[in-house]
């Protein structure tokens, strides 16, 4: 019962920790394309370079986000 119960609770975690980083890397995206397409002195063109740059960004959103909630989790287990 106890085991069921901590399985069906890593797998509601692994689920938030999915989609947490899912959004993370949509935000850095999205964010580095809008200051591609809108900051003052930037050529007004999406081209390879900033899709290229687009896509790290919102992979290293998604590991950071995903690494602070790591530690945070820890940092709750600790606590217990």
């Amino acid at each position: 019962m106890i085991e069921q119960q901590r399985k069906e609770d890593d797998q509601a975690c692994a689920t938030r920790r999915h989609r947490a980083g899912l959004a993370a890397f949509l935000t850095g995206l999205i964010a580095t394309l809008v200051f591609f397409a809108a900051c003052p002195g930037l050529p007004h063109v999406i081209d390879w370079g900033a899709i290229f740059t687009a896509v790290a960004v919102g992979g290293l959103s998604r590991w950071g986000w995903l690494a602070w909630m790591r530690r945070a989790a820890r940092t709750a287990e600790n606590r217990k």
